[in-house]
């Protein structure tokens, strides 16, 4: 399964994309996850359909303690490549 999503809320210094990055590698998720210059969070993931829903569960809820996500969207469509690791994008 391949989703890209995009949160919002409290998600920038915070250590959310570290956070992001934990839980991802403990589900086996593979994926990226990038700040936005609009203060959001984007996160591309692929893996096994089960661990990719536990993973939006888990990013919905702020991975990060201090985090706090209000807003978000999913797109279980993408035609971004499949990522073999995750990795946290500095841009």
């Amino acid at each position: 399964m391949k989703i890209s999503m995009t949160v919002h809320g409290r998600v920038q210094g915070v250590a959310f994309r570290y956070m992001t990055k934990m839980v991802a590698d403990e589900l086996g998720v593979h994926g990226i996850v990038k700040n936005l210059d609009d203060g959001g969070v984007y996160i591309e993931a692929n893996g096994d359909k089960l661990a990719v829903q536990q993973f939006i569960e888990e990013v919905k809820k702020s991975p990060a303690p201090m985090g706090n996500v209000t807003n978000y969207s999913i797109d279980f469509n993408p035609t971004f490549r499949e990522h073999k690791r995750f990795n946290v994008v500095y841009s």
